[in-house]
């Protein structure tokens, strides 16, 4: 058989807060929707939005994270693999139910603290951190003495 590869990259902004639960056996499962926009333009010129919301599903370790990080807005990277399940429907018998789902094994979170992501919680762990960025006094000399005009950029 010819090798395969079932692997998704996406980068989304998350829909609502994750749902967190557990297996039978203990292991913590977060699972929530992360909508992907694509962008172009329509007849007319205009620049129309479509939105593709995708079934996110996270296990162990990376749920925890999930779980403490991540909520509503938050902006995140996650590369992992496409599974569909399948299963009859209570509601209508004889009806099979099919639910494509983007299984992770990587994760990044990339909302900042004033993106409105999940960094904006203040903990005790973090509560003491130093959060000016400025470099110390003296460190912008070589900036300003390199002295960049418009006739040095190639382009």
């Amino acid at each position: 058989m010819a090798k395969s590869v079932n692997r998704v990259f996406l980068l989304g902004n998350v829909g609502k807060d994750p749902e967190i639960r557990s297996t039978g056996g203990g292991t913590m499962v977060a699972s929530f929707g992360l909508a992907t926009s694509e962008r172009s333009k329509d007849g007319q010129g205009n620049w129309q939005d479509r939105t593709e919301w995708h079934n996110i599903v996270v296990y162990g370790r990376l749920a925890e994270i999930v779980r403490d990080y991540v909520k509503k807005g938050s902006k995140l990277f996650v590369e992992g693999r496409l599974t569909t399940r399948n299963w009859d429907d209570k509601e209508y018998a004889g009806r099979k139910v099919y639910r494509t789902e983007i299984i992770v094994n990587e994760l990044s979170l990339l909302s900042g603290r004033d993106d409105g992501g999940a960094f904006n919680r203040p903990s005790p762990a973090n509560a003491a951190v130093n959060e000016d960025q400025r470099p110390p006094a003296g460190q912008d000399d070589y900036a300003q003495a390199a002295e960049i005009s418009d006739d040095d950029i190639p382009f």
